[in-house]
């Protein structure tokens, strides 16, 4: 999954869930954790959590989605060099959502739950204006024009 904060990434990568896929999620499993600010250390040690499982659920043969914001190519890139060796092509569902819709999200969130991060709304929009919008040239992308509600 790939999108800015407010995008619907984890909605619809929930959805992907419920069809038998492994959801992994930077916020989810800080909320597990406990953590309400997310360091750049915390983040560091998280995302080594998240690949391990990730390399370990794709060698069982699993299905994964990684709701991640995937905001820039370099992270995407580096995501593919991981998934390489083991012959896996990842596919990019890029969530093509509104600056205005994503703010107004962003706006209602009260961080009742994971997937529920509050943020300034001046910081949403830096998220959405500096977000890099995939390309085909990345590899496997789908682009979803959805509305989660």
């Amino acid at each position: 999954m790939c999108g800015p904060a407010g995008s619907g990434k984890s909605t619809y990568a929930r959805r992907l869930e419920r069809e038998g896929m492994v959801r992994l999620s930077f916020d989810a499993e800080a909320w597990d954790r406990g953590i309400a600010v997310v360091s750049d250390e915390i983040r560091a040690e998280i995302e080594v959590d998240l690949r391990a499982r990730l390399l370990a659920l794709v060698a069982a043969g699993r299905d994964v989605v990684l709701d991640f914001s995937f905001w820039s190519r370099r992270m995407r890139a580096d995501y593919r060099r991981l998934l390489e060796p083991i012959g896996v092509v990842p596919e990019t569902v890029y969530l093509a959502t509104d600056r205005e819709t994503v703010l107004a999200r962003v706006r209602a969130r009260c961080g009742s739950h994971p997937d529920d991060v509050v943020l300034a709304e001046e910081l949403a929009a830096r998220y959405f204006d500096h977000f890099e919008v995939p390309s085909a040239d990345e590899g496997p992308l789908t682009v979803i024009h959805w509305r989660a509600g």
